[in-house]
């Protein structure tokens, strides 16, 4: 049945409407045929509130999602339409990774425990849509966004939340792992290890100078040390991320800021054993390939590929550097070939890479650095010339004084029997014979010259985590002071970039575009006389593409139906 309306002239010939309610039938030869059962009369003459009765006497009769569909748009007010489609999309892979499920099981049922899942999930989702505080997430939980099992909560909720996930923090990401694992068929014969560090703007902790005195009880993590953030007069924390070959981290660590990169291989090796790893090949860069850390990668059975510093002045290294041979061209920017030093059992396995392009690179900024010091050693002699006071002889020498303790152009200076400084031509002649090129050594005999410079370049993978978590995730600034909060509030971050590197890996995009495209997917929650109920927003064929390349179901099209307290007792 449906509403029609025709059209008929008056004797004054003026047109006017009628509305009928009419019904199709088909005739003795099947075609449809319109039957009026009943006439409404001209519609300029209509009763509209007869109408409006007879329709929300048959909303009342059908109920549920029917009436909805069914309703028209007058008498409802929208109250809010907060974002669903980020969240949506989160809780899904979230939940194909096992995350939830981990953290209830050991949950289970203790006083207060009910709802720390959802709180821990509603921090992930977050930091990967709107990374801020945890006091702003309980603003923004149910303001901004939906996320489902949880409509609010508040900022103790979510410490005893951090709290919780800290205890189970092993048993969460060993269920990442394994999950990751079976949903992508990642290979994990490779893993990739780096560290990094992430400072607090704060005031510097009497107990996190590197000088005070030990008490016998254990230090904070803030502490000052090797800022590779460029930051050394602010404390900081230690993270080493584990990444494998597709970009997935699977482990995080968090030390104290003081902590140097050559005492850390040994824990990673020994807790990534337990995940039956122990005869994966590690590839760490220079920083971690000390001999004690090479030692304990091979423990097990286990193998390596690590950067070897250029400039190291081992003789080892030397040898591998002036070994002669023929680089095999692997790509157009980038060469290698393969060098053993020593003998038998004992010989250490080398590839030497060159990239042209970076050997260009190199000769020009050392031919900038070369101008820059002769500049600067005219200028000096020509001030030692003109001196003839006691402060132009002071300013000449704390010249020479800086010239010489330059960072990077002291390289290419010595100093003569006068005192006077002058370009060391031997020193640069060696600068030229590193130009473009990078050393790795590897453990593992199987692995051809080619894959062992392959797989390292790969470790730029967990670089490119680290600067996720720190720019996407706005990993700083950390608000938090205690060990075990900072803990989990890195833990929290290495969630969030778990599922965002899920996402980016299924559909080959960033996670700058996916979230974007997201995050216009909206739930709108209207209310009226009859009730209230939520509706998400229609999807755009962009959008569906996504769920579908996301393996994420799509949202419902209509949610929480709450009929009218006078209908319910109708």
């Amino acid at each position: 049945m449906y509403l029609r309306a025709t059209v008929k002239r008056t004797k004054r010939g003026e047109s006017v409407r009628y509305l009928q309610l009419a019904h199709n039938e088909r005739n003795e030869r099947g075609v449809p045929v319109a039957r009026v059962i009943h006439n409404f009369g001209r519609e300029d003459r209509l009763d509209r509130e007869a109408l409006v009765r007879l329709v929300r006497s048959i909303q009342r009769f059908l109920g549920g999602e029917e009436t909805l569909r069914a309703q028209t748009p007058e008498g409802f007010r929208l109250i809010a339409a907060p974002e669903a489609g980020g969240p949506q999309v989160l809780d899904a892979l979230w939940s194909q990774l096992g995350i939830g499920k981990a953290i209830v099981r050991v949950a289970g049922s203790g006083r207060g425990r009910s709802g720390v899942e959802r709180a821990i999930f509603a921090m992930v989702c977050q930091r990967c849509l709107e990374p801020a505080s945890k006091l702003e997430a309980t603003r923004w939980l149910g303001r901004d966004v939906v996320v489902d099992g949880i409509g609010s909560v508040s900022d103790d909720e979510l410490y005893r939340a951090m709290d919780f996930l800290l205890a189970c923090a092993e048993r969460v990401q060993e269920s990442v792992f394994f999950s990751l694992a079976n949903l992508l068929n990642l290979e994990v014969d490779v893993i990739f290890f780096d560290t990094t560090s992430t400072y607090f703007e704060v005031d510097v902790d009497a107990d996190a100078d590197d000088d005070a005195g030990d008490t016998g009880e254990e230090r904070p993590l803030r502490r000052l040390g090797h800022s590779k953030d460029h930051r050394p007069d602010l404390p900081q924390v230690v993270i080493g991320l584990a990444v494998t070959r597709e970009g997935i981290p699977v482990r995080v660590w968090v030390w104290p800021g003081n902590r140097n990169d050559q005492t850390l291989v040994e824990q990673v090796k020994q807790d990534l054993s337990g995940w039956r790893l122990g005869r994966a090949v590690y590839v760490v860069d220079s920083g971690l390939a000390g001999r004690d850390n090479l030692r304990h990668l091979r423990s097990g059975g286990g193998h390596y590929i690590a950067g070897v510093k250029l400039r190291s002045g081992m003789a080892a290294t030397e040898q591998a550097l002036s070994r002669q041979g023929r680089y095999r061209q692997v790509r157009d920017n980038l060469r290698v070939k393969e060098v053993r030093v020593g003998d038998g059992d004992a010989a250490v396995r080398y590839v030497v890479c060159h990239n042209p392009a970076e050997a260009e690179r190199d000769r020009a900024l050392r031919e900038r650095q070369l101008a820059r010091i002769e500049t600067e050693l005219a200028r000096l002699a020509e001030q030692r010339r003109r001196a003839t006071t006691r402060a132009e002889r002071e300013a000449h020498l704390r010249g020479e004084c800086a010239l010489r303790d330059h960072p990077t152009l002291s390289r290419y200076l010595r100093q003569t029997k006068s005192g006077r400084l002058a370009l060391d031509r031997n020193k640069i002649a060696a600068e030229e014979r590193l130009d473009g090129k990078y050393l790795l050594t590897t453990s593992e005999p199987s692995l051809s010259a080619e894959d062992v410079a392959r797989g390292y370049k790969q470790l730029q993978e967990a670089e490119r985590s680290f600067r996720d978590l720190k720019g996407t995730l706005l990993l700083r600034p950390v608000f938090h002071r205690k060990d075990d909060r900072i803990r989990a509030h890195v833990l929290i971050c290495f969630l969030a970039l778990v599922l965002v590197r899920l996402a980016e890996t299924r559909t080959s995009e960033t996670w700058r575009t996916i979230r974007a495209e997201l995050g216009q997917i909206r739930q709108g929650h209207f209310r009226s006389a009859d009730g209230d109920f939520t509706q998400t927003s229609e999807l755009t064929r962009r959008q569906h593409e996504l769920h579908a390349a996301l393996a994420v179901p799509e949202p419902p099209r209509f949610g929480r139906i709450t009929p009218a307290a006078t209908d319910q007792a109708a």
